[in-house]
């Protein structure tokens, strides 16, 4: 038999997210990543969508795996389950952070243009020098999710 499970409220989720990374959840939406994160990029995994969120100790962006009946018919056996994919950027390796919003007019009527998210953040290559490089990790934000909007 069938049987639904318990939805936790918002509050609660939000609590135990902040319980579970240890840091204050200061902005909070819904996010599609674009680009920018190599393990991503490498998988093809551009155009997944996912929580994005502002924390007192950085940038998280969280993929919650969705299964529908028609995924479960044709999931192949040794598959396995999918698996969340997350995205962590600590506080003191973000360079910069711009929301970028589509300011003409008629782009904005004759196109579905959502704001982009972009955040430049430095890393180190794995050559011996160990030089820190920039790159962008770009989100498309949802236009509900007022709080990185504003």
């Amino acid at each position: 038999m069938l049987t639904k499970k318990e939805e936790k409220s918002a509050d609660t989720f939000w609590q135990e997210y902040e319980e579970n990374t240890g840091e204050k959840v200061i902005k909070r939406g819904l996010g599609k990543y674009i680009s920018g994160w190599d393990e991503f990029d490498e998988k093809k995994l551009g155009g997944i969508w996912g929580l994005i969120i502002e924390t007192s100790g950085g940038f998280r962006f969280h993929h919650f795996p969705q299964n529908s009946w028609i995924d479960v018919l044709t999931r192949f056996a040794d598959s396995g389950q999918p698996k969340e994919k997350t995205i962590f950027l600590p506080q003191e390796i973000i360079i910069s952070s711009q929301l970028i919003k589509e300011t003409k007019w008629w782009k904005k009527i004759f196109s579905n243009t959502a704001p982009l998210l972009v955040i430049k953040y430095a890393y180190k290559t794995e050559s011996s020098d160990e030089t820190t490089r920039e790159k962008k990790l770009i989100f498309e934000v949802q236009h509900s999710s007022q709080e990185f909007i504003n």
